[in-house]
């Protein structure tokens, strides 16, 4: 990894490590979640905000911001950082999503993917190529290489061709993505496919470990399989991949599925989920799932969690965003993300503790008893 990045190892509890990784934008603190701001924006949640609730890292999506306003633009405004006002670091998926997303309108060929614009119709072509150079216009810290995003759940063979020839794209346009990357100050990371084949998630952990890139991640899971299967596909994967780099589990958001994966020695996360559920009034707490649009919240004059310290916690009550949710006051999903946004960085923040106290097995014991008292 060359400067100005670095990524040092510092604390280990069984597979589960803690570290620093150093980029030109600042030092994000692992394992770490990153909030995900598709369009460059978290919705309804400002970067002060953000790094309020402590924020390291933030992610947006290469593929929408091409749609609009275009890599251009952005680049003319300084990049991400000066155009968003977001000046931490960044991380930009490169469109791999959009394959299984905009599979409708989408066409897989050797070249690239061909969509059509959800705007307009326009047909785009995605290259590996083109999809580095997007990219480094919008100037992340750190890219992604296009790869064919199959759900885990579209086989249950190792031999399925459709998985197989998927995996086998993805590697060699990790090659041309490798080829094409001219930023210094940009880390490229290359993605782990195979669906739920063991065989192929190796054979490709395997062969992009081969091709030296700075950090990895593991796509196309959390589309199908269980629990239990992206527990062992994950553990396949990194027996071939180097422990020494960064590794990154994408849109993965259930807390226990996140504590899972840290036990596994997975370093950096996104997901859209505690965003998501916020804005239908449902929260993460010490406690368990809240739901605030309940009728039993209406006057519960409680904080929506009374062991958190978020500014939402601080200030409002379970009462009155369940009146602007159910009210759909704009200001009630807002406030909601703010808390489950705190809720996820304190989850890494206690991981972080417990590796380095030994002990992330309590926390993980902990959080799969509340995600089992939410479900029953």
């Amino acid at each position: 990894m060359q400067p100005p990045f670095s990524f040092a190892l510092e604390a280990r509890d069984g597979e589960a490590r803690s570290g620093r990784l150093a980029t030109p934008h600042g030092v994000i603190e692992t394992p770490a979640f990153m909030p995900v701001a598709t369009y460059g924006a978290v919705r309804g949640v400002s970067p002060d905000e953000l790094a309020e609730a402590g924020t390291q890292i933030v992610l947006a999506n290469t593929y929408h911001l091409h749609e609009r306003p275009g890599e251009g633009l952005v680049a003319q405004h300084g990049g991400l950082h000066g155009f968003t006002g977001w000046s931490g670091p960044w991380l930009t998926d490169s469109g791999g999503y959009q394959v299984t997303s905009l599979a409708d309108t989408a066409r897989v060929e050797e070249q690239g993917v061909t969509f059509a614009s959800p705007l307009d119709g326009t047909r785009r072509l995605l290259t590996p190529e083109t999809a580095v150079a997007i990219q480094e216009a919008l100037g992340s810290d750190i890219a992604m290489v296009l790869d064919e995003c199959i759900p885990s759940d579209a086989t249950g063979s190792d031999t399925s061709a459709r998985v197989r020839a998927a995996t086998e794209r993805t590697l060699r346009w990790a090659e041309r993505a490798r080829r094409a990357q001219r930023r210094r100050d940009q880390l490229l990371f290359g993605i782990v496919q195979g669906g739920a084949s063991p065989a192929l998630r190796r054979a490709c952990a395997r062969a992009l470990r081969g091709l030296a890139f700075p950090g990895y991640a593991h796509g196309g899971l959390g589309l199908g399989e269980s629990a239990e299967q992206r527990r062992a596909l994950v553990a396949i994967a990194h027996e071939e991949l180097p422990a020494a780099a960064p590794r990154y589990l994408m849109g993965i958001g259930r807390p226990e599925d996140l504590l899972d994966a840290v036990a596994l020695g997975v370093d950096l996360f996104d997901c859209v989920l505690p965003t998501r559920h916020a804005r239908h009034g449902v929260l993460f707490t010490s406690r368990g799932l809240l739901r605030l649009r309940n009728a039993r919240f209406r006057a519960d004059a409680a904080p929506p969690d009374p062991d958190c310290d978020c500014s939402t916690c601080a200030r409002f009550s379970r009462a009155y965003l369940s009146h602007l949710l159910r009210s759909g006051e704009a200001l009630g999903g807002r406030l909601a993300s703010l808390h489950n946004l705190r809720f996820y960085l304190r989850l890494m923040e206690a991981a972080r503790r417990a590796i380095r106290a030994g002990d992330l097995s309590a926390l993980r014991a902990r959080t799969q008893e509340l995600a089992a008292a939410s479900a029953a």
